[in-house]
């Protein structure tokens, strides 16, 4: 079996106020700049993320979700600032091959100013929705409120352990989808890193 991702088993968020808040973020890149092939959800390797807090907003646990095969990927984080975010989003990318982590398109939270040092760390381009546009990253709002079963609003969430995340994020990974043909999100990604292994291996011939 082709190994899964580093968390396989080896909500929607308020627009509210963070605090942080929101406001603008130096060199953003807007949405609109995406290669076109990001709409297109036919290749792999571009994101969807965001943080989904805890109560009173003084816990997080950073969500990533691929567009094609619809991988879920959870990040532990100390806080909601930006520093922890860059660690825990670089984390949870560095896990991930490097053909698939190609972009990350995120909205304008604050938790997000250290882009610049993210794609650095993990080579992902990182793009800014416009605001109030949920829509424009719809999976990721989509897994949030999924995630919402295993970690209600209002909880604390610097009591789950990373591996606890993990767990979590394989629950969701292991589901089948309609959207996928009935197959699961981990089915769909383990099949396109042995096509990845393949192509690999035949231009070596």
């Amino acid at each position: 079996m082709i190994a899964c991702l580093r968390w396989s088993r080896d909500t929607r968020r308020s627009k509210t106020r963070a605090p942080d808040g929101r406001g603008h973020i130096a060199e953003m890149q807007s949405i609109h700049l995406r290669p076109p092939e990001v709409t297109d959800r036919l290749i792999p390797g571009h994101w969807e993320a965001d943080v989904i807090k805890g109560a009173m907003n003084r816990s997080s646990v950073g969500t990533l979700v691929e567009r094609t095969t619809l991988m879920t990927a959870l990040a532990k984080m100390a806080d909601g600032t930006a520093q922890s975010a860059l660690d825990g989003f670089s984390e949870a990318l560095s896990a991930i091959p490097s053909e698939l982590r190609k972009t990350l398109t995120y909205d304008q939270g604050r938790e997000m100013s250290k882009h610049a040092q993210l794609t650095a760390r993990t080579g992902v381009a990182v793009y800014f929705c416009d605001p109030h546009s949920p829509w424009q990253r719809g999976l990721n709002e989509n897994t949030n409120g999924l995630l919402r079963q295993y970690l209600p609003k209002g909880s604390d969430l610097s009591v789950y352990s990373q591996e606890q995340l993990d767990e979590i994020a394989w629950s969701l990974n292991t589901r089948p989808r309609k959207s996928l043909g009935f197959r699961s999100p981990v089915e769909v990604y383990n099949e396109l890193l042995l096509n990845m292994e393949l192509a690999k291996t035949a231009t070596k011939h």
